[in-house]
């Protein structure tokens, strides 16, 4: 067993070594990263988003980017590596292996009156009664007596000119590479090490583990399960855009904004600047404001600051208000993400989502980053679809809006015109400046543009049978003017750096059903052309392709991710037998008037493939088909009569939103193609 010396002596190059081991790798990783990484804008770099402050490269956020906790973890390991150096360094002489010719001084083999003379010489210098220095008569006895004994003797020198030892050959020896305080279980410290094993490898994973364990009891994700419970239950098919907000300030997390005193008269103020924007109903005004000021206070608190933040009243908020105006801000993207899938998620008998409250929340989104009131998207003005769009654009306003009226009603009639167009209208008519139209066209050249491929199959089948798993696959490909992939929307009211999101929803219009619903992120190239590969080869090996179709697919697959494209791919069952004119939408989260809406058919065959599934069709199978037919019948014209509270009554202007909804379809089906209406793969 090691002497306890030496086993202090190792422990700081054990440590040195298990910390060493995994911190140079991931140093050297992190340094070949930010190396290798672009510094490129991907906002839209206008003047309106500059003074914002959100982009701003001042040396304040670079010392903020940098001081990471990741950074600054590696930054505290790198400090304890020199220090553990350093100990080693200072203790390299302890742990020196015993060579008597380097304590004299000599050369291995001279003759022993060479070592006597070189004895003598140190005699002079090291010995007690030459030099009183305790440290001087330490050396001389430890090292120098025993060196000149060690090579004096024959036997000794012979062992270590042989073994490397005096006392010849030496066997294993074995030890524990910690400090001696440690291993003194006689002293007043035995019991630290049981401690440190119990602390270190017991009580701590188990705390972590605790502290986890309740955390991930409270949450779905990002999300309270709480809020999740109850955004599942206030979501109904009929519940309308305008009342979305409702039901989205009902988040458990809003209950921990704070509720002061000092805050009664500020949001009383604020009350008076938005209470035409809370849907309250004019002929009960007093009935209504009494109801609105009963609800909780907190969720009295966030619709007040959401609502200022619509009207970009921010500015007016006290010092307090404008701490919980941020909060409720930051909280909003992930809450409203988790309310658009409580929409989506499966609710009927046929597995489907709504469409309607999904819409709704998208359309919830985009005026909360683009800080648009709700109303501004009501139709109106001779415009289907409100002025909402074009109050995203830097300059614009409603006074602006009213002077190029006549010639612009909509985004998309702002983005066909020319430059010099443009240029003329917003210059000689709006009376901008030559700076404000060049942010405007920045802007407008951020915008995304998107068009959509979808096909429906039945891998294996020549056609798709009620029953049937059929695959959705939606190739979602985005341009921009600027030339860009990934971008942030242009959003300076909104006082943190958002990403783009979409949303790809395959739905049924007619019966308000959503088939099939998922998320796109364009901003991780990576992810995107993993996932594009492993589907495409996996579809290719099911084909029965050889190695080069495979290579070559991929290798397409890979090029169409980089140049823009991302792939979308789902399964859902076909319904009964029939002709389903189906919708394959495309919503940003963070643009208004962005969206694209693409068409498809889909003609789903009734089961005859009997045969291919074991037998023949049963005459009882068929007529339970039917019978089953008739009982989801009975389910759609159910759901059709439940009546949510959040509906609307738009009885009266059914006749006005047919014609706004043609008009939405024109537009939108400029804006992105579908494939056909079904694409089916023969059997081989």
């Amino acid at each position: 067993m090691a002497d306890s010396g030496e086993n202090s002596a190792l422990f700081p190059i054990f440590i040195l070594s298990i910390i060493a081991l995994p911190l140079v790798p991931y140093t050297i990783l992190k340094l070949l990263r930010a190396a290798s990484k672009k510094e490129k804008s991907i906002h839209c770099e206008c003047s309106v988003c500059s003074r914002s402050g959100k982009y701003s490269k001042s040396i304040f956020r670079r010392i903020s980017k940098f001081s990471t906790c990741s950074n600054f973890t590696v930054l505290l390991l790198w400090v304890i590596v020199v220090f553990l150096v350093y100990c080693i360094k200072q203790s390299s002489r302890e742990i020196e292996a015993f060579d008597p010719f380097s304590i004299l001084g000599l050369e291995p083999g001279v003759s022993e009156s060479v070592i006597k003379k070189a004895y003598r010489r140190l005699s002079i210098q090291y010995h007690p009664d030459k030099n009183p220095d305790p440290a001087a008569h330490k050396y001389f006895v430890e090292y120098i007596s025993k060196a000149y004994q060690a090579l004096t003797d024959p036997v000794s020198r012979e062992n270590f000119e042989k073994y490397g030892h005096p006392d010849g050959r030496q066997g294993f020896q074995m030890g524990i590479a910690l400090p001696q305080f440690l291993l003194d279980f006689n002293g007043s410290s035995g019991g630290i090490l049981l401690i440190w094993i119990l602390g270190g490898f017991i009580l701590l994973p188990m705390a972590f583990g605790v502290v986890y364990l309740s955390r991930a009891s409270k949450y779905g994700g990002n999300i309270r399960r709480e809020t999740l419970v109850t955004y599942f239950d206030l979501v109904k098919p009929s519940l309308a855009p305008s009342k979305v907000m409702d039901v989205f300030i009902k988040a458990a997390e809003f209950m921990d904004i704070p509720v002061r005193r000092a805050d009664d008269e500020p949001l009383q103020e604020l009350f008076k600047l938005v209470k035409s924007e809370l849907n309250l109903d004019g002929k009960n005004a007093r009935q209504e404001q009494a109801k609105f000021w009963k609800q909780h206070p907190a969720i009295v608190k966030a619709e007040l600051l959401i609502q200022a933040h619509l009207l970009r009243k921010a500015d007016a908020l006290s010092s307090n208000l404008r701490q919980d105006y941020k909060q409720v801000l930051q909280l909003a993207p992930r809450l409203l993400e988790g309310l658009i899938k409580m929409a989506t998620v499966p609710r009927t008998a046929k597995g489907h989502g709504w469409l309607r409250p999904a819409i709704g929340v998208v359309e919830l989104s985009q005026c909360i980053i683009q800080a648009v009131p709700l109303s501004a998207g009501k139709a109106g003005s001779g415009s289907s679809e409100g002025v909402a769009s074009l109050l995203q654009l830097p300059h614009f306003s409603d006074a602006v809006i009213t002077k190029i009226a006549k010639k612009v009603r909509t985004l998309q009639n702002l983005q066909d015109m020319t430059l010099q167009e443009r240029a003329e209208l917003l210059s000689d008519v709006a009376g901008l400046s030559a700076a404000e139209v060049q942010d405007i066209e920045k802007v407008l050249e951020s915008m995304p543009r998107a068009t959509i491929e979808v096909t429906c199959e039945t891998e294996g089948e020549e056609g798709i049978q009620e029953g049937d798993i059929v695959t959705v696959q939606a190739w979602v490909t985005l341009r921009r003017a600027n030339g860009l992939i990934a971008a942030l929307p242009h959003a300076p009211y909104y006082p943190f750096p958002k990403g783009e999101n979409f949303w790809f929803l395959l739905a049924d219009a007619n019966s308000n059903d959503v088939w099939f619903s998922e998320s796109i992120n364009f901003m991780d190239e990576a992810a995107a052309i993993t996932t594009a590969s492993t589907i495409t080869e996996a579809k290719m090996e099911a084909s029965g392709a050889n190695m080069e179709e495979i290579a070559a697919a991929v290798k397409d697959a890979v090029a169409k991710v980089k140049r823009g494209c991302r792939l979308v791919l789902g399964k859902i069952q076909a319904p009964q037998a029939g002709n389903y004119s189906l919708n394959s939408h495309l919503m940003c989260d963070a643009w208004i008037g962005c969206d694209t809406k693409t068409n498809l058919k889909l003609k789903i065959l009734k089961r005859s493939r009997a045969g291919s599934r074991g037998g023949h069709v049963a005459e009882g199978v068929q007529e339970g088909n039917d019978v089953d037919d008739e009982d989801e019948d009975d389910i759609e014209e159910d759901e059709e009569g439940d009546q949510s509270e959040y509906s609307e009554d738009e009885d009266e202007d059914e006749d006005e939103d047919e014609d706004d909804e043609v008009d939405k379809q024109n537009n939108t089906n400029r804006k992105g193609f579908a494939s056909g209406s079904a694409r089916r793969k023969g059997r081989k």
